[in-house]
């Protein structure tokens, strides 16, 4: 794990939200937040790094140690931290065939079906959960005053690389079956939108934002089309576009 996941993994066991490690430490949530994500411009001192040492109870040295070692070129560890993984990997195999657990056959065939290119996969970006959206009629949207990337909660995302993708909660039924409320719904501003596409809308003048399928009915209006069929579309004029993105993720608690 890097350096912030694994702050927010030990934050999350100790039960202590980000406020009160704010209060703590005496740095603002929004600079933690983007520390425990890695979208930190600037590192952390290692005057905050010992607080936090302290305060989420790691042995003293630990962090110091791992901040220290992330501030190594970012090709150069990411090369390091891949060829550690492969190792790791490997050990287990032989450990396994040690042990009786994994045949030789099988160590062959994995190499056989080994992928040259999977070490310089990324496994995806952290993307902001920033607050909700409602699945019903168009409502008043607050991003809680953070800046661009940052927020409370994050979700990650396999493969997708839009630095400016964002998530959301979903409010209400009028997208269900296919979408429920408390599903986390992640949009991407650089995906192209097509009829049809489930998206996040917002208008202007009254500002106001939905989550509804969009179609292109005529070059001056378009119908925000509930997936529920208990509820009626809604027509806009484009004119009071002020934002439309794609839904590109969805997640799901079962």
């Amino acid at each position: 794990m890097t350096f912030g996941q694994v702050i927010r993994q030990k934050r999350k066991e100790l039960r202590l939200t980000l406020d009160e490690v704010a209060a703590k430490t005496g740095f603002s949530k929004p600079y933690l937040s983007t520390i425990e994500t890695g979208r930190v411009k600037n590192p952390p001192s290692d005057e905050l790094i010992c607080k936090l040492e302290k305060i989420l109870r790691f042995k003293s040295g630990y962090l110091l140690h791992l901040a220290h070692k992330e501030k190594i070129p970012a090709d150069i560890r990411r090369e390091f931290e891949a060829l550690s993984a492969e190792n790791r990997k490997y050990r287990t195999l032989i450990q396994n065939i040690l042990t009786r657990r994994q045949s030789i056959s099988e160590l062959h065939k994995l190499f056989r079906q080994g992928d040259p290119d999977a070490l310089n996969r990324t496994p995806g970006n952290w993307i902001p959960v920033i607050n909700k959206v409602a699945a019903g009629y168009p409502n008043d949207f607050d991003d809680l005053g953070y800046p661009a990337g940052v927020a409370d909660d994050y979700v990650l995302a396999p493969d997708l690389h839009d630095p400016n993708a964002f998530a959301l909660r979903v409010v209400g039924d009028s997208m269900e079956p296919e979408f429920r409320q408390g599903d986390i719904v992640i949009f991407s501003p650089a995906a192209p939108v097509q009829s049809g596409a489930d998206c996040l809308i917002r208008l202007q003048t009254p500002y106001e934002t939905t989550f509804k399928r969009v179609f292109f009915d005529s070059k001056d209006e378009i119908r925000l089309q509930p997936r529920n069929e208990k509820y009626p579309p809604q027509i806009v004029k484009t004119a009071r576009l002020n934002g439309l993105y794609r839904a590109v993720i969805q997640y799901r608690r079962l």
